[in-house]
């Protein structure tokens, strides 16, 4: 009932075309993270520059340009991508498929862990809007922002088209709130009326005490600021990997959410940035570094998109302020929403490649990849909690994996292009192939040269986290394709005749701690099977014990033999498997069936009162080669009047098994076995 209340009814496969998305949804969907970055990617330059003071803000300019010209490099170069690889998998495919499937991993695992960062960053983010707009809410940052995961988590496993209808609004009001407030601010300007940030009258004491930088100082603080501020190109990736979620044609609607995506965002980015600088904003990661302050200690400051909101609306009580907090704090949280459907889109990928676990591959019941978001939503989690949903802190361990893709994957497509041009003959076709070839490699080396320089800033700031992470991600997929390697040349048929060939002798075991109902039931199961040999088998624990089994068994004539295995140490599981591994020794080509009586039963509680020795005796046969584990049901009445759901089976839906269709296994014993008592 609560999972049918939080995600809905489960749908069929058939279904699956029904959630495919068009433009409107899918720009919100996938293109929600490059587009909030607008609220602080302006912000961490800023953040950066005033490290040395206010007299290296002029830089700001210049970088926004070199952070605006890289968008427009990037997001060229991905339509070149979605274009060429509609089936999805962005720039995993494009790496694994022109530059082997070592470096394709690479890129996964940079991905997967630079989702997870998108999450904890976005709503970390997002938190701390809030709490611009209502400090009092400081001390529930960490809780606010994990119900904010709980919260996303729940929409994306209603499925992709739903959670697109419910963010769709927030994205599209967050791009107009935006766009009138930088388009009033402008003209605002252009009017002789320019608005001041309530930061405007602050100094800021340089970090180092000393603010003339030069040489090469002076080059590492803009390259800082410039890598900081490339936080704007986090997510563009993110509708390459998703082009089969478009409606039809896929190509051609991905490139278009694209484009829109690139104009929209650089717009934006371009307004915030002018702003900014025209209203004078002054924000330092410290505010005792602020000038002025009477008590630095009890400031807190608001961040640039709130600064800017009240200058430009008249006051941080206005409807424009609360307006664009609101809208901000929407954003950024559900910004997490790329990373939801981009990681369980990716990872789906890689399980089918065998490089994580298959599961990760299955659909869940609203045809969404649920074991992927639910793996994001607890590591991302994870991650919030151990840093306190801190921004700054979080921010360093950001977008090192993006550019790890952007780089590999342009030079993934440079090789593509040049093998098309070894086999196209048509000049006009030819024209465009080398028009593409040259604009990916201009994103390969632009995109590189800025993975050098983030590496470079970031690297002892935190990002070596990162890199551990995505260097040990590498690692254990791997170790899982190789595992899978192993376990399909193990399983691979050879010869049918040998496989198939039937055992020797089928020699059946039943275990035996009481004569009861389900013990004759199981007794009877075992001579339906027809064995070649059928004992019973009790380990002696106790004396009293033993001596009314003996009794029962002579009494009812019992026409299977009991065997009694001695426990001195009164251990039940280690006799029965040494025995059983005595029978394999004497018999290597016999396979012997254990046959072990269980109780089913209607309530969890009562599980924890029965079938423990059985369970622990199951686990430990199953390793013996040549024993099959028969468990034998006897359904206790507190499971037979317990209330189960019929109407779908567990799986159902991904077996495309339509609704009140039950699946039945019925054992038929032979014509002569008696059946359960």
């Amino acid at each position: 009932m609560l999972k049918r209340l939080v995600i809905g009814r489960a749908k069929r496969s058939e279904e699956l075309s029904e959630t495919l998305l068009p433009k409107r949804l899918a720009l919100p969907i996938f293109a929600s993270d490059p587009l909030s970055s607008v609220a602080y990617a302006t912000q961490e330059i800023l953040l950066v520059l005033t490290l040395g003071g206010l007299a290296y803000l002029h830089f700001t300019p210049w970088i926004g340009a070199a952070v605006v010209a890289l968008m427009a490099v990037v997001v060229l170069s991905y339509r070149q991508v979605v274009n060429s690889y509609p089936g999805g998998g962005g720039s995993y495919t494009v790496v694994s498929t022109n530059l082997g499937p070592s470096a394709g991993l690479v890129v996964g695992a940079s991905l997967l862990v630079d989702y997870v960062m998108t999450v904890a960053v976005s709503v970390a983010s997002g938190v701390d809007n809030i709490i611009s707009a209502l400090p009092a809410l400081a001390d529930y940052r960490v809780l606010m922002a994990l119900g904010f995961v709980a919260l996303l988590t729940a929409m994306n496993l209603r499925g992709v088209r739903e959670s697109g209808r419910l963010f769709a609004a927030p994205t599209y009001l967050f791009i107009g709130g935006v766009l009138i407030m930088v388009g009033t601010g402008l003209l605002r300007y252009v009017l002789g009326d320019a608005p001041v940030a309530e930061s405007a009258r602050y100094g800021i004491v340089p970090e180092q005490g000393d603010a003339d930088l030069t040489g090469l100082a002076l080059v590492m603080l803009v390259l800082r600021a410039f890598s900081s501020g490339c936080t704007a190109l986090t997510g563009v990736e993110a509708i390459s990997n998703g082009v089969p979620a478009f409606r039809k044609p896929k190509s051609k609607n991905a490139a278009s959410t694209l484009a829109a995506m690139g104009i929209i965002a650089v717009v934006m980015f371009t307004g915030v940035t002018t702003l900014a600088i025209v209203a004078e904003v002054h924000i330092t990661n410290d505010s005792c570094r602020l000038t002025g302050l009477a008590d630095c200690g009890e400031h807190t400051q608001r961040t640039v998109i709130a600064q800017l909101a009240a200058a430009v609306f008249g006051g941080s009580t206005s409807f424009g302020f609360y307006y664009i907090q609101a809208v901000t704090a929407l954003i950024l949280i559900l910004a997490a929403n790329t990373a939801f459907n981009g990681f369980p889109l990716l990872s789906s990928i890689l399980a089918e490649h065998r490089y994580l676990p298959r599961q990760l591959h299955n659909r869940g019941d609203r045809l969404v990849f649920s074991n992927g978001i639910l793996a994001l939503a607890v590591v991302a989690g994870l991650l919030l909690y151990g840093f306190k949903a801190n921004v700054t802190s979080l921010i360093h361990l950001y977008i090192l994996g993006v550019f790890t893709s952007f780089t590999l994957s342009q030079t993934g497509m440079i090789r593509h292009w040049n093998r098309a041009l070894r086999t196209e003959t048509d000049p006009v076709s030819r024209r465009r192939h080398r028009l593409a070839r040259a604009i990916n490699t201009t994103g390969a080396v632009v995109t590189g040269l800025v993975l050098v320089i983030v590496l470079a800033t970031k690297f002892t700031q935190g990002a070596w986290v990162a890199v551990l992470a995505a260097v040990l991600l590498w690692l254990m997929m791997r170790g899982i394709h190789r595992h899978y390697d192993r376990t399909s040349a193990e399983l691979a048929v050879t010869d049918p005749r040998q496989e198939s060939t039937p055992p020797s002798r089928v020699l059946a075991i039943v275990l035996v701690s009481t004569l009861h109902k389900p013990t004759l039931r199981a007794l009877a199961y075992a001579r339906a099977f027809r064995p070649d040999s059928l004992e019973a088998v009790t380990v002696a624990v106790d004396q009293e014990s033993l001596a009314v089994l003996r009794k029962q068994w002579n009494d009812f004539d019992i026409q299977v033999p009991l065997k009694i295995l001695r426990s001195p140490y009164r251990e039940i599981t280690r006799p029965a498997v040494e025995y059983v591994r005595s029978i394999r020794r004497a018999g290597p080509h016999d396979v012997v069936a254990v046959f072990v009586p269980e109780y089913v039963v209607g309530h969890w509680w009562e599980n924890l009162l029965h079938n423990h020795s059985a369970l622990w005796l199951k686990s430990r046969l199953l390793f013996i080669p040549g024993v099959t584990v028969t468990s034998v049901p006897w359904q206790l009445s507190s499971a037979v009047h317990a209330k189960r759901p019929t109407a779908r089976a567990p799986g159902s839906v991904r077996r495309g098994e339509p609704p009140n269709t039950a699946r039945h296994t019925t054992v038929h014993p032979a014509p002569d076995a008696p059946g359960p008592s």
